[in-house]
């Protein structure tokens, strides 16, 4: 069985339990995806499914790619993702998968999705530097500070943390909880937040450290 599905961030909000809890939740549309391809360890070395989700318009397809969706028969995507699976045979191309079919409500799951860019930024923000003293006459305050020795090793060492491009990178979230499912609308609630700005792709999977 598959244990993964494609989905839209489609923001944050709040639900109430059965005790009067407030739940901070993340809104996913999940699915439907496609299965597009079956890839097999005879032909690929690997045993996966190759799904695709949010549909696209053909004449943005090219051929090359239009041909391997008519294979599905439903269609173009915009997105395209691979699912390790431990038999193939459970699914034929053209296949629907849905939210419903792989997750329940109390399920721990991973989320997969591309955090916010947030451009060129110093060390306190991008590492989390304490900085220098804020008090008057200070010559040091948001800098980063000596980066290397002059006699030995005469050179800045490889991933010395100092300012740059911050954010804009796959980042996963382990270990969150459905929180509520609603399979007729494609809705996952996710307890907590989820990587990824409003509207971006992510990948939902069965947690890899969740007990079984």
């Amino acid at each position: 069985m598959i244990k993964g599905i494609l989905g839209k961030k489609l923001g944050m909000s709040q639900v109430f339990a059965a005790d009067g809890r407030r739940i901070p939740v993340t809104v996913v549309e999940a699915g439907p995806c496609v299965v597009l391809q079956k890839k097999t360890v005879a032909t690929d070395g690997y045993n996966a499914l190759q799904v695709g989700f949010a549909a696209k318009k053909s004449h943005r397809v090219n051929q090359p790619e239009m041909g391997h969706f008519k294979k599905a028969g439903a269609g173009a995507f915009r997105h395209l993702r691979e699912f390790r699976v431990d038999n193939v045979d459970e699914y034929n191309v053209g296949d629907e998968i849905t939210c419903g079919t792989i997750f329940g409500v109390g399920d721990i799951i991973d989320v997969t999705g591309t955090s916010k860019g947030k451009g060129f930024q110093g060390v306190i923000k991008r590492w989390n530097f304490s900085g220098g003293r804020a008090s008057h006459g200070s010559m040091f305050h948001r800098h980063g500070g000596s980066i290397g020795c002059s006699a030995w090793p005469s050179r800045v060492f490889k991933g010395k943390k100092m300012a740059g491009q911050m954010g804009n990178e796959q980042v996963t979230t382990q270990n969150l909880q459905i929180v509520e499912l609603r399979p007729e609308q494609n809705l996952i609630l996710v307890r907590g937040a989820i990587p990824g700005a409003t509207n971006s792709l992510v990948m939902l999977r069965k947690g890899i450290k969740a007990k079984k």
